[in-house]
C-alpha cells in the first residue's frame, strides 16, 4: 500500500525517548521524574541493541523512556544503538517519538524491507518482545518517528499500569509537516489523534521538546 491511514493502522503515540550519555543516565532519570511527579522503574536491557531504559508510564496509554547506551558491542551494530549513541554524543536530548500500530506488515510494505524483532527482559522476569521498523530513517532525518508493534498483551506493555495522572498533551517537532504526514499516513494538520503537534523552527530536525500536563500544571521538557 501507499500510506497508512489511522483507519487501518490505527497509527498512534506510542512512547517518547530521551537519550542520554552513561554517566548522565541516572541523574537524568531522576530529573525527568521529578519535574513530571512520578518515579521511573527499571526496564531492563535491550541485548540486541546494546541499550538499557528506564520507563515512567503515563495516563492515556503513553510512556516515557530515558534510554542509554551500554558499554557492548551490539551499540556499535544496531541501529537503535546508533541512534542513542549519536544523541548522547550531542550532549543528550529528545532522541525521538515512536508511533504503535496494530499491524506492522503494511509499513513494512511501504519501506520495502521486513522489521526487527526487538526484546528486553524485564526485572521481574518477563520478556517483552516487539517488531520495530524505520530506525534506518531516523538515524538519515531525525525529524522521523518509527514504527512498533507489541508482540504481547496489552497488559504487559510499558503503558499499561500509569504511575501518574500525567499525560502528554503536545509534541513540538523541527521538520517538514507534510514529509512527516506522508512518511506516517496521516493527515499534516493532525498527524497523531490524541496529541497535539505543533511545528517549530530549529537548526537541527527532531523532535524538539514535549509538552506534558501534570497535576501541578504544564510542564515542557
Amino acid at each position: 500500500m501507499d500510506g497508512l491511514s489511522g483507519d487501518d493502522a490505527e497509527v498512534r503515540l506510542d512512547h517518547v525517548s530521551y537519550a542520554v550519555a552513561r554517566d548522565s543516565f541516572v541523574s537524568t532519570v531522576q530529573r525527568i521524574g521529578s519535574a513530571l511527579g512520578a518515579g521511573f522503574v527499571d526496564g531492563g536491557v535491550h541485548p540486541r541493541f546494546g541499550t538499557r531504559n528506564f520507563i515512567l508510564a503515563l495516563s492515556g496509554g503513553t510512556y516515557v523512556e530515558v534510554v542509554t547506551t551500554l558499554d557492548h558491542p551490539a551499540a556499535d551494530r544496531a541501529p537503535f544503538g546508533q541512534a542513542v549513541a549519536r544523541r548522547a554524543a550531542e550532549g543528550g536530548g529528545w532522541l525521538g517519538w515512536v508511533a504503535s500500530v496494530e499491524d506492522i506488515a503494511s509499513v513494512e510494505a511501504r519501506l520495502g524491507r521486513t522489521s526487527t524483532e526487538g526484546h528486553r527482559v524485564r526485572p521481574d522476569g518477563f520478556d517483552l518482545r516487539w517488531k520495530q521498523i524505520g530506525l534506518l530513517e531516523l538515524l538519515e532525518d531525525p525529524q522521523l518517528p518509527y514504527f512498533l508493534q507489541w508482540l504481547v498483551p496489552s497488559e504487559e506493555r510499558p503503558s499499561a499500569d500509569p504511575r501518574t495522572s500525567t499525560t502528554i498533551h503536545g509534541v513540538s517537532i523541527a521538520g517538514d509537516a507534510a514529509s512527516i504526514a506522508g512518511f506516517l499516513g496521516e493527515p499534516a494538520d493532525h498527524p497523531l489523534d490524541q496529541i497535539d503537534v505543533t511545528w517549530v523552527e530549529d537548526e537541527e530536525p527532531g523532535l524538539v521538546s514535549v509538552e506534558f500536563a501534570t497535576a501541578y500544571g504544564p510542564v515542557t521538557i
